[in-house]
């Protein structure tokens, strides 16, 4: 019985058993290549994952295709039956990654309209004679200036000029702009004039133009970083609303009838109302799934620290769990482009099944081009015919030909060997040592993206597990930890749904921000638990307002600080509202800083003043943990092949992972190669490999 019919029967039973009282956590990850759904039985604890090809001109349909995939019958999964729907997207980034956004008008204050042109001086990568800064989203011709002005407490020096928001508004009207971005000098300290701006816009404009407040982005100082915030939402918020109102239709066309939630880039879940008046925050929506998964995985696994990688078909994304939480900023750059918002710490770099490797002046190189879906690799039959990374392995045996993505396609070896020995050729190489030198190169590409997360900051990778996921993740997860010297590889169930998974178990999340600049000798200790308390109120009713009930809510604060006379802070959480009121906390929290500058910078000067920028709060809404079953075990028997590992040829058997030895079954000895419905896993030789309880596959990884 084929995994689509086993779906089927198992749903037909579910719905005997429970009729109505049937109910499925659903998640689904719309890609810019594939959709993949994760249904969750809250009955049974069964996990079912499908994926299907997207579909650009109608999301929605490349889920219910994906959905189609899991059983026989669709209407076995009614959308009433559904208790929990969430999903990730990257449709705002893909708008800003193809600069196919909105066209925004830009208001700011009278003599600061060439902040955003200017944006910072200092060169980000000093001795790159190509470096080049990133194009405006709006270029100069496009802003505009009000009179107005607040000193920097934010008390009125002049009052604001609204005729000029009024002819503000009739140019966006007359020239077709689909947002503006409203951005006024000190706003963080109090917001009287843009939200008096944003009323007259919205007055004149009506619903059909988004208007962006950028103390409503980001109620933080930094006049560029706070203008460069405000413009991003308003560029990518259009085509997000557009895409979540659509959604929510299309769903609750079909029956859907509990709210559709959403992932932030944070790495929580807000509903998609919140989303379409803040549709910034879903920037990062699908790849920081990923890293939620990884949050889960380390709580069953009984780990505090996990690097996760998600290695695709273009793309290679690193993400951190520390202490069993996710690394998440106050601030990045995307696309070049400052964002202050909380936001999961993932570097990408351009390494994936489908990184082209070519000759240049002489030597191998690797990426980042992609061949991305068509042709794609030269083994997919399409009309490829440059190497690529999956080529390559390929070529060394790595891969099941005739059972690729579960059987759905079967690879073209003769043209992955055609490609690989065209380009060996020209390097005066033999084909299989090409092949090995290709994966090498990304592999060490793929370790060098890890040490940015890690080594340079400060943290060791060998005290970390390596979850490794997405279609490519596991074949080359084991090459890549060696790199490292990691000892321990995690590959999840369903390593290539893995991040729509992970979004089964976020919490929702709302982060809050407010303005506090106080030198040490100035700070009050009652003043400053007072207002974290009005952060907590204001963090309770958010959470409210996204139907969290009250006994599942909870608060975290922290604050901002730096030495006097630095620049930039580094965040030190406290341990509740109340901790500033209470003696000694000067000395405490100072020292608390010290420690977190040492671990981060490698110093510290205790004996320095501290000062107090920014007090954040974070309101948490936790779910029920899913307590998935066992994986059910399929009896498949081995295959074996010839594998290159190291130069020489290695017979290798080929497993099912359905058919795995269970956790007191016994190990699986290297080399050997792990084949599923959405990746295949490499054990190379002298490594140890077993299947724990969850039915994550563990490896022991070998110098």
């Amino acid at each position: 019985m084929g995994a689509k019919a086993v779906h089927a029967a198992h749903l037909r039973t579910a719905q005997t058993a429970y009729g109505a009282a049937m109910t499925f956590r659903v998640a689904m990850d719309i890609g810019g290549t594939f959709t993949d759904v994760v249904c969750y039985d809250e009955q049974t604890g069964a996990v079912l994952a499908s994926k299907a090809p997207t579909t650009p001109g109608d999301l929605a349909e490349g889920v219910f295709a994906a959905l189609g995939r899991v059983v026989d019958d669709p209407t076995l999964i009614s959308f009433s039956w559904i208790s929990f729907f969430v999903h990730g997207t990257t449709q705002g980034l893909n708008a800003l990654l193809e600069r196919k956004g909105a066209k925004v008008l830009l208001l700011t204050s009278a003599g600061a309209r060439d902040v955003y042109q200017i944006a910072r001086g200092n060169r980000e990568r000093m001795f790159d004679l190509r470096y080049r800064k990133p194009t405006p989203l709006v270029p100069r011709a496009d802003v505009m200036e009000a009179a107005g002005r607040l000193d920097w407490r934010g008390a009125e020096l002049e009052p604001l000029d609204e005729q000029a928001v009024r002819r503000a508004a009739q140019r966006v009207r007359a020239e077709g702009f689909d947002a503006v971005a409203v951005t006024l000098l000190f706003s963080f300290a109090n917001p009287a004039h843009e939200l008096r701006a944003g009323e007259i816009l919205r007055q004149e404009l009506g619903d059909d133009v988004l208007v962006v407040l950028s103390h409503e982005v980001a109620r933080e100082w930094r006049e560029y970083e706070r203008t460069s915030s405000a413009v991003l939402e308003a560029y990518a918020g259009p085509v997000v609303r557009t895409y979540l109102s659509r959604i929510e239709r299309r769903f609750a066309e079909r029956g859907l009838t509990v709210p559709v939630h959403v992932m932030q880039s944070s790495g929580g879940l807000v509903n998609a109302g919140f989303a379409m008046r803040r549709p910034l925050q879903t920037l990062l929506s699908g790849p920081v799934g990923g890293t939620m998964g990884g949050v889960a995985a380390a709580r069953l696994l009984g780990r505090a620290n996990a690097i996760c990688v998600d290695m695709g078909g273009t793309s290679f994304d690193v993400s951190l769990v520390v202490n069993g939480r996710p690394d998440v900023s106050a601030e990045a750059h995307i696309e070049g482009f400052p964002v202050l918002m909380p936001i999961v710490n993932l570097h990408t770099i351009g390494a994936g099944g489908g990184s082209i490797a070519y000759a240049e002046a002489g030597a191998l190189r690797v990426g980042p081009e992609s061949a991305g879906a068509v042709p794609g690799p030269a083994c997919y039959g399409r009309g490829g015919d440059r190497p690529t990374v999956t080529d390559a392995n390929v070529v060394l045996g790595r891969v099941d030909p005739a059972w690729f993505a579960g059987g759905l396609m079967e690879l073209d070896v003769e043209a992955a060997g055609t490609a690989v020995a065209t380009l060996a050729g020209t390097l005066g190489m033999d084909p299989l040592q090409l092949a090995e030198g290709v994966c090498d190169i990304a592999n060490a590409k793929m370790a060098q993206a890890i040490r940015t997360l890690t080594v340079e900051h400060g943290v060791e990778p060998r005290e970390f597990a390596l979850v490794a996921f997405g279609g490519a993740g596991a074949m080359h997860a084991v090459f890549i930890a060696r790199e490292l010297g990691i000892g321990e590889v995690v590959v999840p169930r369903f390593p290539g749904a893995f991040s729509a998974w992970g979004m089964l178990e976020a919490d929702v999340r709302r982060d809050l921000t407010h303005p506090y600049f106080r030198a040490q000798d100035d700070l009050d200790g009652g003043h400053l638990a007072a207002r974290l308390a009005e952060l907590e109120r204001d963090a309770m009713a958010a959470l409210d307002s996204q139907g969290v009930a009250h006994d599942r809510r909870r608060v975290e604060h922290a604050l901002d600080m730096r030495y006097e006379g630095q620049d930039y802070t580094l965040t030190i959480p406290l341990l509740d509202a109340t901790e500033p009121a209470s003696p000694g906390f000067l000395q405490a929290i100072a020292q608390r800083y010290a420690e977190a500058h040492t671990s981060r910078y490698g110093h510290a000067t205790p004996e320095a003043p501290v000062e107090f920028v920014m007090l954040r709060s974070t309101g948490f809404g936790t779910f029920p943990k899913a307590a998935t079953a066992a994986p059910a075990r399929e009896t498949h028997p081995p295959a074996v092949r010839d594998v290159i590992f190291d130069g020489q040829v290695h017979r290798t058997a080929v497993l099912r992972r359905s058919a795995l030895p269970g956790p007191l079954n016994g190990e699986v000895e290297g080399p050997a190669i792990v084949v599923e419905e959405t990746a295949t896993t490499v054990i190379p030789p002298g490594c140890l490999a077993t299947v724990d309880a969850n039915g994550f596959l563990i490896i022991k990884v070998t110098s």
